[in-house]
């Protein structure tokens, strides 16, 4: 059976995150729903490597010295769990660890392109603050998509302010990522007056070059509210006035 495809904005998404069992998304799923669903779908030897790893960053939290042993787990999660599960596993073992913002941050500029969306999967379920903002504002300035679209879950939502949020929206809609992918969408969207302007601003600008108006746009143009912004009202910098 083939499931509806949401409204952007609610609490679950269209597409699962990349490296994420089919209709889980980590950082929407509480840690212990995310390791039955995930072994459920592994197999034996998968499942019992798993069990290990999560038990070892359970019996050595934080950070130990240069590395943990956990940290070398996450470089394995790929190989032992296969990619369709790797992001499920790291953030698994990441909250095992009790990984706080430092840690977090070391795993973000010191690992790969997937510890790194692994850790930005994990802010919601290890980081109560705004602590840990500088790695989703790194993460969106990037041209990695797959980076961008994990940035944009809940823990962006509660904690980018309006400025950084509007524009991590229109970088959406310049780098292809499907709008679905942002968390809490419609919530923040709503009567978003400036959103709408800078939407109607691209909107103009694509137009005058004869190229198409991504239909997301036109999507998240009706979240805000304003079915008819008049162009080229928008603070050329989006900050609200």
């Amino acid at each position: 059976m083939t499931n509806p495809r949401p409204t952007p904005g609610t609490p679950t998404q269209a597409t699962p995150a990349a490296g994420s069992p089919q209709g889980i998304t980590p950082a929407l799923t509480p840690p212990e729903d995310l390791r039955a669903a995930l072994a459920a779908r592994l197999g034996g030897a998968a499942r019992a490597w798993l069990d290990q790893a999560l038990d070892e960053a359970a019996a050595h939290p934080g950070a130990h010295g240069p590395i943990s042993v956990w940290e070398l787990r996450l470089a394995e999660a790929g190989r032992r769990c296969g990619p369709a599960h790797a992001d499920a596993a790291r953030v698994l073992i990441l909250h095992a660890a009790g990984a706080g913002t430092d840690a977090l941050t070391r795993v973000y500029f010191q690992g790969t392109a997937d510890e790194r969306r692994a850790a930005l999967h994990a802010l919601p379920h290890l980081v109560p603050g705004p602590d840990a903002l500088p790695l989703v504002e790194d993460a969106l300035r990037t041209n990695d998509t797959r980076l961008v679209a994990a940035a944009l879950g809940p823990y962006a939502a509660r904690h980018l302010d309006p400025h950084q949020w509007r524009h991590a929206v229109l970088k959406c809609l310049f780098t292809g990522v499907p709008v679905d992918q942002v968390a809490e969408l419609g919530r923040r969207a709503r009567g978003d007056d400036e959103l709408a302007r800078m939407l109607a601003d691209y909107a103009a600008e694509r137009t005058a070059a004869g190229r198409p108006v991504p239909e997301d746009l036109h999507r998240v143009l009706a979240l805000t509210g304003s079915e008819r912004p008049s162009p080229g009202t928008a603070d050329p910098h989006g900050k609200e006035s």
